[in-house]
């Protein structure tokens, strides 16, 4: 058990038979009462909630397990991980991975989270290396200014790139907030 003081960002607890992981938490001092106002993370589902608890009030922690995993493909709606000691397959779905759907390339190995014997998400490696199949051209006297395009990456996902980044060029990203860094 865990106590609501003891909460931190990134923590993962049961409520209600599912599980959260803490996205934000803020502690709010009233007259009489402490509380305790959460952002949580369905880690099954994929949806976000807000909840607000008595200080005083306990939560089960849910400790999840880590295992290396690569990325093989993907059907439908299910993206197929295999393990990279026994070399068993699993499939996760698409809203158990959220976001890190648009930095996974075949073949990429990242940690992947399960609880209880069940896979329940992914966590990617802080930057990725894609490469732009889609992207405006740079022209000359553009580079003056910091102005940055929009550029499509092979895995579908759009993000802001400098000007002087072309068709064809692997750029790397960070997984955090998509940002572009720097090119490879």
């Amino acid at each position: 058990m865990i106590s609501s003081g003891e909460l931190r960002k990134g923590i993962t607890i049961e409520l209600a038979g599912k599980l959260y992981q803490v996205i934000d938490y803020q502690h709010v001092k009233m007259k009489r009462t402490a509380l305790a106002r959460l952002k949580l993370r369905d880690i099954r589902d994929g949806h976000t909630i807000e909840q607000t608890f008595q200080s005083s009030e306990k939560f089960i922690r849910a400790r999840l397990d880590y295992r290396s995993m690569q990325y093989l493909y993907n059907d439908g709606d299910l993206y197929y991980f295999m393990d990279e000691e026994n070399y068993e397959q699993m499939p996760i779905s698409a809203n158990q991975l959220g976001n890190a759907l648009n930095y996974l390339k075949e073949g990429m190995s990242v940690e992947v989270s399960s609880y209880k014997g069940e896979l329940v998400g992914v966590e990617l490696p802080i930057t990725v290396e894609l490469q732009v199949i889609e992207a405006e051209p740079g022209f000359k006297g553009d580079t003056a200014t910091a102005g940055n395009k929009p550029a499509k990456l092979e895995t579908g996902i759009t993000i802001q790139v400098p000007l002087f980044i072309n068709t064809g060029d692997i750029i790397k990203v960070d997984t955090r907030n998509g940002s572009y860094l720097e090119r490879v």
